[in-house]
């Protein structure tokens, strides 16, 4: 018997979809279901690597956690990540191809068949898969191609939840308007509203939802409150713009917002740790005094390194290297440390050869297969973030290729996708160090050696301090527990 569904759609991106899907992934859990998460088209920087090696949404990963399984490819079988002027096409975790948006369109109907089967997989192997939508439903010049919302809600005949942000202002307007925008009977599927990012008290709110329900004779299934210091990973930097400031701190981070920065998630919790201030800087002005300045993950290498040298970045990290101030640099961070960068097929630009900072005498040379991997490695010998031994997990998502050039690595690669490699990964050079793999910040004794390191620096000891995303589902379930009608939800969903 398929698996049965419900699926979450928001009036607007970014109004709380992957938030109430995650905790309705782990309530339904904490219910005794076997329950599998989906987005069928997922347009995302932040990604994630499955055990097989494929590529996928982060916030499918993160809901695949809260779910206690392992991510699969199923789980978000089409990612669409922005390069300039194109979008490079990942289906069923491997790249296929990018495209400008009329190829994408061309080429679309083709990627159908996969989405759908991907779809039904899951509801062959679970109880209950709990469907994401992808930004606005309702947007009339695009719903031939909307394969991620309504389309998905008919094919697996699931009851839509309707969800809308009050914290931008106009969330009745929005739900009402989506509502009259759907045709008929997909309006029919949508079972209940709710509304995110209550500040207030609710019984100021009720008048606003008597209106919902004469208006609609939809049911508002609840209020939730706004949250800001779940650890939930985003899918764009465009949220960043709304994250409440990082906790103020005598140690500071600086991390470069990058026009393309991807895989941002990783340094979530930092923004967490008590005593340590994590800024998203655009300008020099905004990294002065930094006790680390980081260079994040990008999906456009060689167009992030120019946008960093126009904005002055270029001089701020030598002077950085100079005077013995830390400089981290991860994946496309990593790349631009280095001397060199070379693309002669024109993989991600239509530059053949670009300068690097000349921080770490490391270069890179872009070529067409795409490296993506669960890897485990060790310190090979102390830095910043390891110690002599020390064993973490990471992953890779890179089209780079990095030749070390004889320089001194910290890391040591010891399986990669479960197969045993020998391999040394990472450089340093002084006070500046750089790295292919993402999530190392994640493990938490790369974390402590990270910020006591920095604290000792200015000769302070900061309180130890541990995350746990486990601790944040739960959370995220128990506040779906006490704010939704879950007599209704059930009865939503069927059971």
């Amino acid at each position: 018997m398929p698996a049965k569904t419900l699926m979450v759609q928001g009036t607007a991106s970014s109004v709380g979809k992957s938030l109430l899907a995650t905790a309705l992934c782990r309530y339904f859990r904490q219910q005794g279901l076997s329950v599998a998460p989906f987005k069928a088209v997922n347009m995302a920087l932040n990604s994630f690597v499955t055990p097989d090696g494929r590529e996928i949404g982060r916030s499918q990963a993160a809901q695949a956690e809260a779910c206690g399984l392992e991510p699969a490819a199923e789980m978000n079988p089409l990612l669409l990540k922005c390069e300039p002027g194109r979008v490079q096409v990942v289906l069923l975790g491997r790249v296929v191809g990018s495209m400008t948006a009329s190829e994408y369109d061309k080429a679309f109907d083709g990627f159908r068949p996969a989405v759908s089967g991907a779809l039904e997989k899951l509801r062959s192997s679970y109880d209950l898969v709990v469907l994401e939508g992808m930004g606005s439903p309702v947007e009339v010049n695009l719903k031939r191609k909307d394969a991620a919302n309504m389309e998905m809600a008919r094919l697996a005949r699931a009851p839509v939840l309707l969800v809308g942000d009050i914290d931008k202002g106009g969330v009745f307007a929005s739900l009402v308007g989506t509502l009259e925008l759907f045709e008929p009977a997909d309006r029919a599927r949508v079972k209940g509203l709710v509304i995110n990012k209550f500040r207030g008290g609710k019984k100021t709110l009720e008048p606003g939802l008597e209106f919902l329900r004469q208006k609609t004779g939809v049911p508002v299934l609840g209020v939730l409150p706004y949250l800001s210091d779940v650890g939930m990973a985003e899918e764009d930097s465009a949220a960043l713009g709304e994250s409440p400031a990082a906790p103020s701190g005598p140690v500071t981070v600086a991390v470069l917002r990058f026009p393309h920065l991807s895989n941002f998630d990783e340094f979530k919790p930092l923004e967490r740790t008590p005593g340590l201030g994590l800024r998203y800087v655009q300008s020099t002005q905004e990294a002065q005094g930094a006790d680390l300045v980081i260079l994040p993950g990008t999906k456009a290498t060689v167009a992030d390194l120019h946008w960093l040298r126009s904005r002055g970045f270029d001089a701020l990290l030598k002077e950085r290297a100079k005077n013995g101030q830390p400089v981290l640099g991860i994946c496309g961070g990593y790349q631009m440390l280095g001397r060199v960068i070379e693309d002669p097929a024109h993989v991600e630009s239509g530059e053949s050869h670009v300068e690097g900072l000349g921080l770490l005498p490391v270069s890179t040379r872009f070529e067409t297969g795409k490296v993506t991997a669960q890897v485990e490695a060790r310190g090979a010998g102390r830095s910043l973030l390891t110690e002599e031994g020390q064993n973490l997990k990471a992953y890779e998502i890179h089209m780079g290729r990095v030749e070390r050039n004889g320089a001194r690595g910290f890391l040591k690669i010891a399986f990669r996708n479960g197969q045993a490699v020998e391999e040394e990964d990472g450089a340093v050079d002084g006070a500046v160090l750089g790295t292919l793999l993402h999530g190392l910040l994640e493990n938490e004794p790369v974390r402590i050696s990270l910020v006591s390191g920095l604290a000792q620096k200015r000769g302070l000891e900061l309180p130890a301090w541990s995350y746990s995303k486990e601790a944040d589902y739960d959370r995220l379930a128990d506040m779906a527990r006490r704010n939704l009608d879950t007599a209704a939800l059930h009865q939503i969903v069927g059971l």
